[in-house]
């Protein structure tokens, strides 16, 4: 899968970038935003939040947990992680882009939310309450893009923090406000737990597993273990046959292929094997497909 943020930070040369120590933000140009990713579906992943502003055009974020049409004038919030990016050549896609890490989150809100914020849950990808606040913030990181100069880095954290505290002021934006509460006040158990429940299905490597829960590798493993009480290698390829078989026994449509991928699968014949091992017959069999390898 593509990192998002490190495609970002690796071409500096198709468009403007200001960044604040592991934050980024950034402007795309249309022409060359398209020059990063050509297909019409994307994996992508990303170990930090972010946040982006759509100057214009239409893209698609097809989650774990459902799609999200996103397009002109949307202010998006989306929760590090994985997902499918659909996009439409027709038109062109111009963005406001902030890359935010879940420690810059807790260090300016923590005061903010030393009394839990209650709600029932959070998604992915939130879309924000628009307000004249916020839109006045991004028409004052206009100016900055406009300048040959780039702003100081203690301006630039500034800025960072206005946009958190923005956001985290507006009552209307209570679904992300429960989930920056979750940042500062969530143990560090059920937050693992949550990382691996909503990226189980995306083909990851351990590695990236572990700089999502905000470990090293190492650590990653022993609290998986403590946690889930085996590997993290077993349980994932077990949830991802399981969630193969429920798509095989639905009987839709979708060729084996597709639904391997969908599972976490690398390759079909991957697929194919672990499930025959697991279950005792081919996928093929179990739903009348013909295994596309």
């Amino acid at each position: 899968m593509i990192n998002l943020y490190e495609s970002v930070l690796q071409h500096p040369n198709y468009h403007r970038q200001f960044s604040c120590n592991e934050s980024l933000i950034t402007v795309f140009s249309c022409p060359a935003e398209a020059r990063l990713m050509k297909n019409k579906f994307s994996a992508l992943w990303t170990q930090y939040n972010y946040l982006f502003y759509v100057v214009e055009g239409r893209k698609i974020w097809h989650t774990s947990e459902g799609s999200y049409d996103i397009g002109t004038g949307s202010c998006v919030f989306v929760r590090k992680g994985a997902f499918v990016l659909e996009q439409f050549f027709d038109v062109g896609f111009c963005l406001v882009l902030f890359f935010i890490p879940d420690d810059f989150i807790c260090q300016t809100l923590g005061e903010k939310f030393s009394a839990p914020v209650k709600y029932a849950g959070y998604r992915q990808v939130i879309t924000l309450n628009s307000s004249e606040t916020l839109a006045g913030f991004f028409l004052s990181m206009a100016s900055y893009f406009s300048e040959a100069r780039e702003p100081a880095q203690s301006l630039l954290e500034l800025k960072f923090k206005e946009l958190i505290l923005t956001i985290a002021d507006n009552p209307g934006n209570v679904e992300l406000l429960s989930y920056f509460c979750s940042l500062v006040n969530e143990p560090g158990t059920l937050a693992l737990e949550r990382i691996m429940t909503d990226n189980y299905r995306y083909n990851l490597k351990l590695e990236q597993f572990a700089q999502l829960s905000n470990r090293s590798l190492s650590a990653f493993k022993r609290d998986f273990q403590t946690i889930f009480h085996t590997t993290p290698g077993k349980w994932l390829l077990e949830k991802r046959l399981l969630y193969g078989k429920s798509l095989l026994s639905i009987r839709s449509k979708k060729p084996i292929s597709e639904i391997a991928f969908e599972s976490g699968f690398e390759t079909v014949a991957h697929f194919s094997r672990s499930f025959k091992q697991r279950f005792g017959i081919t996928p093929s069999s179990m739903n009348n497909y013909d295994i596309e390898v």
